[in-house]
């Protein structure tokens, strides 16, 4: 029978508490649940609500059932209502008295509520962990690649001459601040509800902050009706983690064009690649796609949870039990993605040649030959304007800028002199940008000492 039954006068229809049982996903949670049961258990036996006698049946049956939990002794009940409930039940088959003292001043409101922060909060360190891996995975090929001259895209169109080291480092960028969002995620996130009862409070003498300290939480929630109701911090959460899918999705569609054959900027290993069951030359990359795809998983879990919630009244509502397989699968996608991205990206193969060969054909160095009008006295409009004419007669006739004769260079312009092939120069193009930001070598190198100085500060924080 369930805890609860004492209001009804007959069991719960089987399907009824089927559908209604959160166990077969909530019971992730266990270690959580316990850990604060026995906080709420310490302060209990502190106010003397209840007796040193319930509180060291409790703390030793509490840590009996998750000793057996961790070591396969003892089984979760598929018929137990939730975690929570199963946890209680098998504590008071254990200790009778201590065990129906537990729940004294608590709601399973309050409860899931705090078991919940508990485990996201867990789950926030370890992505943080996969997302600094990652970040340093990219550092480290970046590091090789400073000289290495690339297409920078815009439209997917070739646009200007950077190097891979310098398109790499803008991910790091991303995947830091997706880093310090969870951190921000994290403040308000770890605060305890606990003590806000089924609504509104409780008449018994507890004392919020004592559990608050107990478990390392920052705060109590000062308000019993947010307390309970409140699942910002699992939306917040989801937002932060579809930020991070939406990042991986963007660097899995620029891998996806790179070890293309029409791009063949990079080569993927063999261990994260697959073939194909009827074409033998293929060599698919299935882990940036599959990352493409279980992206828009991540952020339709971010709607599941905004929709869930809009139309809540105050306090608890059934509802809520949905928040959990929403945020269990949004965490669960993020780190089956995190670790396999980054040793596919450890153990790729840059194809340094192909990358230059591509940036010499695009007409990239075209602002830059613009640039060199304007050194030269032109206005910005007429320079533009006559580099454009350029491009177009080098198209026609199978040219590039760097190899054009200077006497077409001058049919355009007399101001063109020889030192235009150095101002037009690939290297040199990529060179002078060294406005802080920019893809200069020596920029870039400078950008990757500043970031491995962040992530230090990051891990000693």
């Amino acid at each position: 029978m369930a805890l609860w039954a004492g209001r009804f006068k007959k069991e719960i229809n089987a399907n009824v508490n089927a559908f209604n049982s959160s166990i077969s996903f909530d019971a992730r949670m266990y270690k959580h649940d316990i850990m604060g049961s026995q906080a709420h258990a310490k302060m209990l036996a502190k106010q003397g609500i209840i007796s040193r006698q319930n509180l060291t049946e409790i703390l030793k049956g509490l840590n009996d059932i998750l000793c057996e939990l961790e070591n396969g002794d003892l089984l979760f009940d598929p018929h137990a209502e939730d975690i929570h409930m199963f946890i209680e039940a098998e504590l008071t088959k254990r200790y009778p008295e201590s065990g129906k003292k537990l729940h004294t001043a608590r709601s399973r409101n309050d409860q899931v509520a705090l078991d919940l922060r508990l485990y996201t909060r867990d789950e926030i360190k370890d992505i943080q962990g996969m997302l600094m891996e990652l970040m340093q995975v990219l550092i480290n090929q970046a590091k090789g690649h400073t000289h290495t001259i690339m297409c920078g895209y815009t439209h997917l169109q070739r646009a200007q001459p950077i190097t891979f080291a310098h398109h790499l480092m803008a991910y790091v960028e991303m995947f830091y601040r997706d880093y310090t969002r969870l951190d921000d995620c994290m403040k308000r996130l770890n605060v305890s509800p606990l003590g806000s009862g089924a609504l509104a409070t409780t008449t018994y003498p507890i004392d919020r902050h004592f559990v608050a300290q107990e478990l390392h939480m920052n705060d109590i929630m000062y308000n019993s009706l947010d307390g309970v109701s409140d699942r910002d911090y699992a939306i917040e959460l989801a937002n932060d983690l579809a930020m991070i899918m939406m990042h991986l999705s963007r660097l899995s569609e620029e891998i996806i064009l790179w070890c293309s054959w029409e791009f063949k900027y990079i080569e993927l290993d063999d261990a994260y690649a697959t073939g194909s069951s009827i074409m033998p030359q293929k060599k698919n990359p299935d882990i940036a796609e599959l990352v493409r795809g279980k992206s828009a998983r991540v952020i339709n879990d971010v709607s599941t949870l905004l929709t869930m919630m809009k139309g809540l009244p105050l306090a608890y509502n059934k509802d809520m039990q949905e928040d959990k397989e929403t945020l269990f699968d949004a965490i669960d996608q993020v780190k089956l993605c995190l670790p396999v991205f980054s040793d596919m990206i450890n153990t790729m193969k840059v194809n340094k040649q192909r990358m230059q060969e591509c940036a010499a054909k695009g007409f990239i160095n075209a602002t830059d030959c613009a640039d060199y009008l304007v050194k030269k006295g032109k206005a910005f409009r007429d320079a533009y304007k006559t580099t454009g004419q350029l491009v177009a007669y080098c198209i026609d006739h199978d040219e590039v800028l760097e190899t054009l004769p200077l006497d077409i260079y001058k049919s355009f312009d007399e101001v063109f002199e020889k030192d235009v092939y150095q101002a037009i120069s690939l290297l040199t193009c990529v060179e002078n940008r060294l406005v802080d930001g920019g893809p200069a070598p020596q920029t870039c190198q400078k950008a990757i000492k500043r970031m491995e100085k962040q992530l230090e500060a990051l891990n000693h924080g």
